[in-house]
C-alpha cells in the first residue's frame, strides 16, 4: 500500500473542522434594538426599556432545532452597550430592567435550553459601546475583556465568539454625546482578546473579517462567490478592511485556513420590526440561499430577529419549516449509493475510487502522486434521472481543485452539464434534470494530487411556489416561477382561473386597471398552488413627474423597492402628469421599502387637476399604521376626472421632515 498523501497548503485545525461539519445555525438578533425599534441603538437607553413580556427561549431552541438548525448565537450585548446577562461591568444591563424583576440572565437561560436540546451555544459580543464613558480609553478595553471573561468563564461551552467589524463613531458615551473614532486594528489588543478565548474555550471558533478561526464573508445577504477558496493571505487583513470583496472568494495563495461564514436575516432588518412582517424572505430566496452558501464551501449562519414579546414571530417560523421541508426533499435519497465508480487513476487500495460513495466521512480517493487532473466516471445498472450532485474535497489535508466539469452521457456522447472551478467541503451544483446511466466528473486543474472524499448524486423534486409578479412602468407583466418544468395559469377579469384559463409563456402588456389571478401547476404531478391575487393598476407608460426633484421618477417606475425623498424646495408633494385625461376612484401610496425607512406618510393630501394649474383638493386623511405595516394603500373617493394629480405629505414618521415616496398609482372608474 503506498504512503498516505501529504498535507498540501494551509490546513483547518480541529476546532475549524468541527466548526465546518455544523453547516447551518441560527443567529438571535434580541436586545434593547427590539424595544426601540432601532438596527443601532446609541447608547442612552432606558434598561427599563427592555421588557418582554412573553420570553419563551424554548421557543426559539425548539424552531431552530426543527428547522434543521445546530447551533444558535445570540447578541449578548451590541453596540449600544445592553447586556443581556447581569455582568459587573456596567449598569447598563438586564439586571436593570423590568425583565423578571432585575433577576434574569438571558444569557443563560438560552444556554441551558439549547443544552437541553442538543444544539451548540455560541455569544455575539460588540467591541464597539455607544454606552460606556470609557470607551476610546485603554479602561473601557479592560471593561471590554471582562465581559467577554464573563460570557467565556460563566455559560458552559461556546462553539463561536462573533466579533462585529463596526467600531467606532457617534455614541450616547455616558452622556458626552460626542463622536469617538479609533484604530480598530489595534485598540482592541486583538492579541489579548484571542488570547482569552484560547484560555477559556479552546474549542471555540472566532469570527470577525480576519479571522482568526472564520471569515466573513464579504456581504450580509449570505452567498459566497462560485470560486469560494478557504485559505486567504490572513495578514493582510483587519477589520475594516477596505478590499471586503474578496472575502467572498479568498485566495488562491492564501497563506492560512479561513474559511467562509455567510451571515444574512430572513427578513430586511437583523431587529424586529413590525414593518418587516410582510417582507420576510420567500421560499425561492431562502433556497438560493441555502444553495449559495453551503453550496459553495461555506456555513450558513441565518438570523430570526426575535420580536418583542420575545417569541419567534409565526411568519419566520413558518418560512423555517418550508425551507426545511424544501432541502429535506431536494437531498431525500442519494442516487450515487447505487452507482459503481471508476476512475481515472488511484494512489492504492486505501484510496480508491469506490470510497466516493461508501457513506464513510474518514475516506476519500486520492488520484495518485503528481497526478492533478483525473477524472471519476459513476455508472448505473439503468437509466438515472437527476438535477443535484454535491462533491466534497478531503479537506482535512487542505482544499485543492481549482477547476472542473460535470457531463452526463446522453445517447452514447458525453454532454457538458456545468463547468465550475473550486469545490472545498462542499459544493452543491444545480441544474436541469438529466437522465442518463453514466456521469462523469473531470478536475482540469488542481494544486496538487487529488483528494475527494464524496460524490453525492440527487433528484430534486420540482419547486412548486407562487409565481412572482413583476410589471414595469409601460405595463409589460412577467410571472416568474424558479422551475421551467412548471406552468402558470391566469385571468385578468377577476374570475377565477383553471386549467382552462391563459396559460403564461411570456411577458406581456397590461395597459389597463386589472385583477390578476393566477396559480402554479406541475404537470408530472397535477398538484398546484392556491390561487394568488394582485390589483394591476393602470399602465404609467405616458406618465411623467412635473413637481419633483432628483430621482422623483421612482415615484411612476412602477418599482416598489426604489423611492423618492422629497426636499424643501418639493413642498413634501410630488405632481405626476398622467399624459391624458383619466377617470378616477382612488390612489394609491406605496412607502419605500428599503432596510431603514424614513419620511413614510402618514397624513396626506391628494389633489387633481386638468391643467396643472387649478387644483381641487379630493381626499385629505391618514394613512393607518403605515409605519408598522408598510404595504401598499388604497384611498378611494367619489368619482373624478384628471389629467395631473398631486400627492403632499402633511405628515412624516420620523424626526426628519422629508417625506418619502415608493410609489405612486390611481384607481380608475
Amino acid at each position: 500500500m503506498e504512503d498516505p498523501p501529504q498535507a498540501l497548503g494551509p490546513v483547518p485545525s480541529q476546532r475549524q473542522l468541527k466548526w465546518q461539519e455544523l453547516e447551518y445555525y441560527a443567529f438571535f438578533h434580541f436586545n434593547m434594538n427590539t424595544f426601540t425599534d432601532m438596527e443601532w441603538g446609541l447608547g442612552g437607553e432606558d434598561p427599563s426599556l427592555f421588557n418582554p413580556t412573553e420570553l419563551d427561549v424554548e421557543q426559539w431552541v425548539e424552531t431552530v432545532k426543527n428547522a434543521g438548525m445546530k447551533g444558535v448565537i445570540l447578541t449578548a450585548k451590541h453596540h449600544d452597550g445592553f447586556c443581556l446577562w447581569p455582568t459587573k461591568t456596567t449598569e447598563h444591563s438586564i439586571k436593570n430592567s423590568p425583565y423578571k424583576n432585575g433577576e434574569g440572565d438571558l444569557v443563560k437561560e438560552l444556554a441551558e435550553a439549547s443544552k437541553k436540546h442538543g444544539l451548540k451555544f455560541g455569544v455575539y459580543l460588540s467591541p464597539w459601546d455607544r454606552n460606556s464613558e470609557f470607551y476610546g480609553t485603554d479602561r473601557y478595553v479592560d471593561i471590554f475583556h471582562e465581559q467577554l471573561r464573563e460570557l467565556l468563564t460563566n455559560y458552559g461551552p461556546i462553539f463561536e465568539v462573533w466579533f462585529d467589524g463596526a467600531n467606532g463613531g457617534t455614541g450616547y458615551y455616558g452622556g458626552a454625546n460626542e463622536r469617538r473614532e479609533i484604530d480598530n486594528k489595534t485598540y482592541y489588543q486583538w492579541d489579548k482578546t484571542i488570547a482569552i478565548v484560547r484560555e477559556l474555550q479552546p474549542e471555540a471558533v472566532i469570527f470577525g473579517d480576519n479571522g482568526p478561526d472564520i471569515r466573513w464573508v464579504g456581504n450580509e445577504e449570505g452567498w459566497a462567490n462560485e470560486t469560494n477558496w478557504s485559505i486567504m493571505r490572513r495578514d493582510e487583513i483587519y477589520p475594516g478592511w477596505p478590499r471586503y470583496k474578496e472575502l467572498r472568494g479568498g485566495h488562491y495563495d492564501g497563506t492560512h485556513w479561513l474559511p467562509a461564514e455567510c451571515d444574512v436575516s430572513i427578513r430586511p432588518g437583523w431587529y424586529y420590526h413590525a414593518s418587516e412582517d410582510h417582507q420576510v424572505k420567500t421560499l425561492t430566496h431562502l433556497l438560493d440561499i441555502y444553495y449559495q452558501s453551503i453550496g459553495r464551501n461555506s456555513n450558513l449562519l441565518l438570523n430570526i430577529p426575535v420580536d418583542d414579546r420575545g417569541l419567534i414571530h409565526p411568519k419566520d417560523s413558518i418560512q423555517l419549516m418550508r425551507l426545511k421541508e424544501q432541502i429535506d426533499k431536494d437531498f431525500a435519497e442519494d442516487l450515487a449509493l447505487k452507482a459503481h465508480v471508476q476512475a481515472s487513476s488511484s494512489r492504492g487500495r486505501g484510496y480508491k475510487a469506490d470510497n466516493l460513495n461508501d457513506s464513510d466521512d474518514g475516506s476519500y480517493w486520492a488520484s495518485g502522486q503528481a497526478i492533478d487532473t483525473a477524472s471519476v466516471v459513476l455508472k448505473f445498472n439503468e437509466p438515472t434521472t437527476f438535477n443535484r450532485i454535491l462533491l466534497q474535497e478531503f479537506i482535512s489535508l487542505g482544499q485543492r481543485v481549482s477547476e472542473f466539469t460535470l457531463e452526463a452521457e446522453v445517447d452514447g456522447k458525453w454532454q457538458l452539464i456545468d463547468s465550475q472551478t473550486t469545490i472545498g467541503n462542499k459544493r452543491i451544483l444545480r441544474f436541469d434534470t438529466v437522465r442518463s446511466s453514466k456521469i462523469r466528473i473531470r478536475i482540469k486543474a488542481s494544486k496538487g494530487e487529488i483528494l475527494l472524499s464524496n460524490i453525492s448524486i440527487y433528484n430534486a423534486p420540482t419547486l412548486l411556489v407562487a409565481p412572482e409578479i413583476k410589471r414595469d412602468k409601460d405595463g409589460t407583466l412577467t410571472l416568474k416561477v424558479p422551475d421551467t418544468k412548471v406552468q402558470v395559469y391566469y385571468t385578468l377579469d377577476g374570475s377565477m382561473p383553471d386549467l382552462s384559463s391563459t396559460r403564461y409563456t411570456d411577458p406581456f402588456i397590461v395597459e389597463n386597471e386589472s385583477m390578476l389571478k393566477m396559480f402554479a401547476y406541475n404537470p408530472e404531478t397535477e398538484q398546484k398552488t392556491g390561487i394568488t391575487e394582485q390589483k394591476l393598476e393602470v399602465s404609467k407608460k405616458d406618465w411623467s413627474i412635473v413637481k419633483g426633484g432628483e430621482k422623483s421618477s421612482h415615484v411612476i417606475d412602477a418599482n416598489s423597492d426604489s423611492f423618492y425623498t422629497t426636499s424643501i424646495k418639493d413642498q413634501n408633494q410630488v405632481i405626476v402628469d398622467l399624459g391624458s385625461s383619466m377617470g378616477l376612484k382612488g390612489f394609491s401610496y406605496t412607502p419605500m421599502q428599503a432596510r431603514f425607512p424614513h419620511g413614510i406618510i402618514t397624513d396626506y393630501e391628494f389633489s387633481v387637476s386638468m391643467d396643472g394649474g387649478n387644483w381641487t383638493v379630493i381626499s385629505k386623511g391618514e394613512f393607518g399604521n403605515i409605519v408598522n405595516n408598510r404595504i401598499r394603500q388604497e384611498i378611494y373617493f367619489e368619482s373624478s376626472k384628471a389629467r395631473f394629480i398631486k400627492l403632499k405629505a402633511l405628515k412624516v414618521a420620523g424626526e426628519k421632515p422629508n417625506a418619502t415616496y415608493g410609489e405612486i398609482g390611481i384607481l380608475q372608474n
